[in-house]
């Protein structure tokens, strides 16, 4: 059986820093990052079984803006249409269900947030960005 899940008390949080810690987004995060991530975020985890097989956050104001973030599925658990299970939940979201404005940023999959309503920004030239390395 799958579920989806905003309780953070049920997150492996070693599961999850095991797979962000190698992944281009996010490589070396450590665990205390990743747990200060999660606090700082609405999060969702996604089971199977009861056995987290995937994750994703939302940082949000509730009202105007959300940016998704650090959405993944174990790779042994890709292909089944999970991914589109974790990201209808976080659409349909209670608390999220104000937020004007959704953001996010991928590299590889453009085409599983096309089925929920993204697309390519409408003015990048108004987008800017600082990143400290």
């Amino acid at each position: 059986m799958i579920s989806v899940s905003t309780d953070k008390t049920k997150l492996n949080v070693p599961f999850i820093q095991d797979f962000l810690k190698d992944i281009y987004w996010a490589a070396g995060r450590t665990i205390d990052e990743v747990q200060i991530t999660i606090d700082s975020s609405v999060c969702f985890g996604i089971y199977l079984n009861e056995v987290q097989i995937g994750f994703a956050r939302v940082i949000t104001d509730y009202v105007v803006f959300a940016y998704l973030m650090d959405v993944f599925i174990a790779e042994e658990h890709r292909g089944k249409g999970y991914s589109s299970i974790l990201i209808d939940a976080m659409m349909n979201e209670h608390v999220l269900k104000e937020v004007k404005i959704w953001r996010l940023a991928t590299s590889d999959a453009h085409f599983l947030y096309e089925k929920f309503g993204f697309k390519a920004l409408a003015h990048p030239e108004k987008m800017m960005e600082k990143i400290i390395l």
